[in-house]
């Protein structure tokens, strides 16, 4: 799924455990309580991305755009964050 085009995608719940990802477009997708341990989503676009209470245990997350991304509640333990963009995103509740 390396540079997939996922906008606005319904992922509720998936299971993407060790996903490749790398430079996808996730821009708006819902996300809400997947499970994305070890996916690596660098270079990913999660742009306004619905990531609440997602296991993103171990995820490569360098230089991803979360700009406006509600990751409320999200699981980012041991997840690699080098060079991410937070902007104006809900960090309320993480798991860092």
């Amino acid at each position: 799924l390396e540079g997939a085009n996922l906008i606005y995608a319904h992922l509720e719940n998936a299971n993407l455990e060790g996903a490749k990802l790398e430079g996808a477009n996730l821009e708006g997708a819902s996300l809400i309580y997947a499970h994305l341990e070890n996916a690596n989503l660098g270079g990913a676009n999660l742009e306004g991305t619905d990531l609440e209470e997602s296991k993103l245990r171990g995820a490569k997350l360098e230089g991803a755009n979360l700009e406006g991304a509600n990751l409320r509640g999200a699981n980012l333990r041991g997840a690699n964050l080098e060079g991410i963009n937070l902007k104006g995103a809900n960090l309320n509740s993480i798991i860092v």
